[in-house]
Parts: C-alpha cells; sequence; structure tokens
C-alpha cells in the first residue's frame, strides 16, 4: 500500500480538520577542490507531520516512525496540542479557506534520470569542472566546485480533500574561484539550480561557458578599479534583479509579513512601481524553463499557481497560505511550505521574478550616457520596510552608449519600491539565474529568482581605488 493510500485511510477516521504530510528527501553533496573531493555527503530523512485544527487552533506533531500505530499516535498528539493552545488562547481562531486542493500524483522531469546515475560519474563530472578551472589562468589561486542534490517524495492528504503525492529532483552546481597577483586576490562564481534532471542542470544557460567566464572575469578583476560612489543610473542584470524581486519585494509581500506591518500593507491598489513592472511569484514557471522552485503544489496541498503580485506598475497580490487567504478573503497562492516533516508549514516563496518587457539590452546600453552594468549578484539584507543593502562583485562601467571598463565589488542600497518607481527600460532578455543555496526563514527553502535586466536609479557603494 502506497503511503498516499496510508494517509488517506488514516486521514477520514478523523473528526476536524487533519493534515498529514509524509516526506522523504535524499540529498547528496559533493565538494571538489584541488583535484580531489574534499566533502562528500549522503543523507536520507523521512517522516510524517501532522497539523489538527481544533476549535480554531493548529496543533503540530511529527513521527519519523511511518507505521501506522505511530502517524495515529502522532495524530492524537497534534490534536491535544490544538485543543490545549485553543484553552489559551481567547478571541482569535484560525479559520482556512479551501482553494485548488490537489488530487494529482505527478512525477517530475529528469527524477528517475538523477536516481539512476552513478555517484562516480557526478563526482567524476564536478572534479572535471573544478580541474579546468583551477587549470585556466596561472593567476588561479583557488578552484572550487560544489555539486548538491535533493530528491524529494511526498504524498499530502487532508481531510477536506487535498490528495495529493509528487517526485522532483533538484540538482545545482556551483563553481567558485580566488585568482592571486602581487598579493591582490580577487573572487567570482557562479551557479545554477532547476527542477529537473542532469541533464537539465547542464543545459542551464547560466552554465554556457562557465568555467571560461568565470576564469576571465576573476582574473580580469586583479587589475580593476572600484566604482565611484553614489546615486547612479544603473542596468541591472537578471541574478540582481531576482536577488532585488526576492529578498527587497518577496518577503515584504509575504501574507505573515504584511500582518506583522511590514512596508506592502494596505498598499493593495496602489502604485508602488513604475508602470513597466509587473512581478510575479511561480509555482510552475512557464516563461523561460530551468527554475528550481517548481512545485505542483504547497504542502497544505493547495495547486500552486502563477501568482502576480504587481501588475504595471500596481501592488495587486499578497503570497499567502489557507489562514491568511481566509483572513484576507482571497484565495490561497500555493505557498506554504515546510522544509523537513518535522517543520510546520510556512508562507515561502518559489520562483519570484520580474516579467520581460520590450527594449533590448543593445539599446538600453547606447541610450545611456553614464552609469553600470550590475553583474554579479552577491549576498545581502532587507528588511521590512524593503530597504536593502546588496554586494556585486563587479560592475561594468558605460560611458556614451557603450559598455567600457570592469569594476570591482560595487555595493548596492535603497528602498526596493522606490528604486522600482524609477525603473525607464526593461529587457525582453529573461533568465532565472538565482537557484543556488537556500532562502531562510526559520527554516530554509529552495527559491528561484531571476529577470530581465532593467534600467534604473539606484545608489551604489565604492571606494577609492
Amino acid at each position: 500500500m502506497s503511503m498516499k493510500q496510508i494517509l488517506h485511510n488514516l486521514v477520514h477516521r478523523q473528526s476536524g480538520y487533519v493534515e498529514l504530510r509524509w516526506h522523504k528527501r535524499t540529498s547528496q553533496s559533493f565538494v571538489a577542490t584541488k583535484g580531489r573531493v574534499d566533502v562528500a555527503n549522503t543523507s536520507t530523512t523521512e517522516g510524517v507531520g501532522v497539523r489538527a485544527l481544533v476549535d480554531g487552533a493548529w496543533g503540530f506533531a511529527a513521527t519519523a516512525d511511518i507505521s501506522e500505530p505511530s502517524i495515529k499516535r502522532a495524530i492524537q498528539q497534534a490534536q491535544a496540542n490544538a485543543a490545549l493552545l485553543a484553552k489559551a488562547r481567547k478571541g482569535h481562531t484560525i479559520a482556512l479557506k479551501t482553494g485548488r486542493l490537489c488530487t494529482k500524483d505527478f512525477v517530475g522531469d529528469g527524477f528517475a534520470e538523477l536516481q539512476q546515475m552513478q555517484i562516480a560519474d557526478k563526482l567524476g563530472k564536478v572534479i572535471d569542472l573544478e580541474k579546468q578551472l583551477a587549470k585556466s589562468s596561472q593567476r588561479m589561486h583557488t578552484a572550487k566546485v560544489r555539486y548538491t542534490e535533493y530528491m524529494e517524495e511526498k504524498a499530502i492528504v487532508t481531510s477536506d480533500g487535498a490528495n495529493c503525492s509528487l517526485k522532483i529532483a533538484q540538482p545545482e552546481l556551483a563553481l567558485s574561484a580566488i585568482a592571486e597577483k602581487d598579493g591582490q586576490r580577487a573572487t567570482g562564481g557562479k551557479g545554477a539550480g532547476v527542477s529537473g534532471g542532469w541533464t537539465c542542470l547542464f543545459n542551464h544557460p547560466t552554465l554556457n561557458h562557465v568555467v571560461d567566464d568565470i576564469a576571465k572575469t576573476t582574473v580580469d578583476l586583479l587589475d580593476a578599479k572600484y566604482p565611484e560612489g553614489g546615486r547612479k543610473k544603473v542596468i541591472l542584470a537578471p541574478a540582481v534583479v531576482g536577488l532585488l524581486c526576492h529578498e527587497a519585494i518577496g518577503h515584504t509581500v509575504e501574507a505573515d509579513f504584511v500582518k506583522a506591518g511590514s512596508v506592502a500593507a494596505g498598499k493593495i491598489g496602489q502604485a508602488v512601481a513604475s508602470p513597466l513592472v509587473t512581478m510575479a511569484d511561480s509555482g510552475q514557471e512557464s516563461i523561460a524553463g530551468y527554475a528550481v522552485g517548481n512545485l505542483p503544489f504547497d504542502d497544505e496541498g493547495v495547486e500552486t499557481e502563477n501568482t502576480i503580485i504587481i501588475k504595471d506598475g500596481k501592488l495587486v497580490s499578497y503570497l499567502h497560505n489557507r489562514e491568511t487567504a481566509a483572513e484576507f478573503g482571497v484565495n490561497p497562492t500555493g505557498n506554504s511550505r515546510a522544509w523537513l516533516f518535522s517543520d510546520e508549514p510556512l508562507i515561502r516563496m518559489r520562483n519570484t521574478y520580474l516579467l520581460p518587457g520590450q527594449s533590448k539590452l543593445a539599446d538600453m546600453i547606447a541610450t545611456m550616457d553614464d552609469g553600470y552594468l550590475v553583474e554579479g549578484a552577491g549576498s545581502g539584507q532587507a528588511d521590512s520596510n524593503g530597504e536593502f543593502m546588496f554586494g556585486c562583485s563587479h560592475v561594468w562601467e558605460i560611458k556614451n552608449g557603450k559598455k567600457t571598463n570592469l569594476l570591482r565589488e560595487a555595493t548596492l542600497s535603497g528602498i526596493a519600491f522606490d528604486v522600482l518607481k524609477t525603473v525607464d527600460a526593461v529587457s525582453s532578455e529573461f533568465q532565472w539565474d538565482l537557484g543556488t543555496g537556500h532562502c531562510g526563514k526559520g527554516q530554509p527553502a529552495k527559491v528561484d529568482a531571476g529577470g530581465p535586466y532593467i534600467r534604473c536609479e539606484i545608489n551604489v557603494g565604492g571606494r577609492q581605488s
């Protein structure tokens, strides 16, 4: 009997709302440096998470023992926890909006391919890429290649109609380099992740000529000057656009953050960006392929969708789970996600992006007198007011309509909605470019982000060369 059938049999013996989520994850991770694999990890986690709604309060329990008696005990524990919380909480009660509950069984492209591959073949490719990068230049000091994959299997059954399962693969590859000259060092790197198999990963546009691109940029940065600071006209590359969308805007429109008073609270229907800007978060991207955050349904069993957040500059939607959808009087958007079976679902993004426009990158550069093309998206931070600060490994100077000098280590800062109001061109070129690593919000999540090139005004921090 399948796990989905076991959960189905158990949940329909219960009174009230019960949600059962079986989750098995098998992960592999390899890090190659100096011609050998330095780190190799393989792990499997499996169990069932249970949520129960009793008298308007949630209760949660989980078990790593997937036998029927153990799952029954977890259901009883979740119900008991909910009953205790219901007595302690007076006034506010939780309601759920039904939404589009999924009843499908989904097997993602590439799952079988990756499952059938030998570990030795994966290790061989990772080691080969590291060797290529290490030998790419006499200036190359350190090369590192990291490969990670998650093989996800889930079944979700709820007492009000969700009855679905999935098998998806999420591999990713990240390359990094350090070049050195006369005691000076420069760093560079690229990476990509997909919801798909091995072939899909290595067809990702970001990985085209990846070794040559990283080597050239990193070595060239050794002689690069620093950008001039100040408020600048810039063109942001897709990875930087994705970082802005996810960190500085996406989190502010997650409905739990909205309830806590984020900058997006109360702004539905208001202009928050240039009319050229339309932004979305999708569980099943169909715009360019190769996104890592694709999910047929969320961890409440709600079918995912393409949720338009900003349309023609106006804020039109937040990101919801079933609880906040009921509070706001809208439909759930399929954004409820949990990292492990033992985690409670939270409102999380999936694939967050700006939609492409009508301009061409070449024309955007040609019609710009002075500014920067910003690439090399790095880490950063943003707060609930949409204020952000991001690091970028490099930018290109633009003078009189031409891309000229490579410059190193820029910092971008501002308030996200204010920056989006200055957008005066959006390219037709589009790319997913933020599919490695994890988003953190109390627990990790695999997400992606990207977009077109956009031209806007932003604060650029540099330093004296």
